[in-house]
């Protein structure tokens, strides 16, 4: 059973459109047994195409996952015939390695990881990120926030994969925020390189990138700025209130929401965090040009002239 869904995996995540790496990760650390078939069905991936047909069928997801079937480029045989010739073909020899792990970080908690190469990673609240115990230089931000402190090694480079992007270190301490909706760097020294086989756009100290609704943009950030969440300060120059609200609830652990008409604005400025929510939007709030009610858990920013009452919309 377990080769089974692992071979529904490799399949899966052989897909280029494939983006469900949250259930992937679930489904791996549900037994350590996984890792090891995912892993060693991988390592026949020069046989694939010798081995599985041509002609697309529907795929049969793994049980725990209640998506759709869907119809990708890698396809399950009918009656297993596929799944019995790799493993067949991997109980040849035996592939002792679960590599890939995450590391996840609850609401308001932070996390850092000293990596054996000398790198250093700090984790915001809200944050998974995945690592590989056989190659120290690759990280993938899946959700979140993340700090890097990178040893630079030109023959070597540590690379953070987030989302499509890639962003090469070139002797780095950047930080990166990924959500559903937008990827932001800032580098405070040294230099990242965006997608080095694609537009290769140069990223030295005191610049940022975007990549979100508005398109992929580059601008210029001050390098203190950078991961200030680390000393307990939020830092913008022009950043949207909708960016602020998700960086105060990941950074503080509280669900933080803001209307449509405070959401469009945009704040230039120093924040400073604190654990009391009362307190620290009784500062915070009027010095964006707002103001913050409590509704069911739920802190809504709402502009200070808005005449909006208690209602946690527009």
């Amino acid at each position: 059973m377990v080769n089974e869904e692992a071979l529904a995996w490799v399949i899966r995540t052989r897909d280029p459109g494939f983006d469900d790496w949250e259930a992937f990760t679930i489904w791996l650390e549900g037994d350590p047994a996984r890792a090891l078939a995912y892993d060693a069905l991988m390592a026949q991936d020069a046989d694939l195409d010798a081995i599985i047909p041509a002609d697309p069928v529907t795929m049969p997801l793994a049980a725990n996952d209640a998506a759709p079937p869907r119809r990708v480029a890698w396809r399950w045989a009918a009656g297993g015939a596929v799944a019995a010739a790799l493993v067949a073909t991997v109980s040849i020899g035996t592939i002792n390695r679960a590599d890939i792990y995450s590391v996840t970080t609850r609401p308001g908690e932070t996390r850092r990881i000293a990596l054996d190469d000398g790198t250093m990673i700090d984790l915001n609240g809200d944050t998974r990120l995945r690592l590989d115990r056989n190659d120290m230089r690759f990280a993938a931000l899946d959700r979140g926030e993340a700090a890097f402190t990178v040893r630079h090694d030109a023959s070597d480079p540590f690379r953070v994969n987030v989302g499509d992007a890639v962003f090469e270190d070139a002797g780095t301490v950047f930080n990166i925020v990924h959500t559903a909706k937008a990827t932001r760097i800032g580098v405070s020294e040294g230099k990242v390189i965006y997608n080095p086989e694609a537009e290769a756009i140069a990223l030295p100290a005191g610049r940022a990138l975007a990549d979100d609704a508005q398109g992929l943009r580059v601008m210029d950030v001050a390098p203190a700025a950078v991961a200030s969440w680390r000393e307990g300060r939020l830092v913008y120059s022009n950043a949207a209130i909708d960016d602020i609200s998700q960086d105060i609830s990941r950074s503080l652990g509280i669900p933080v929401t803001a209307t449509a008409s405070a959401g469009a604005m945009r704040f230039t400025g120093t924040i400073r965090l604190d654990r009391n929510p009362a307190r620290f939007f009784s500062g915070a709030a009027p010095l964006m040009g707002l103001s913050a009610v409590s509704r069911d858990g739920v802190w809504v920013l709402k502009p200070a002239s808005s005449r909006e009452g208690n209602a946690p919309q527009d």
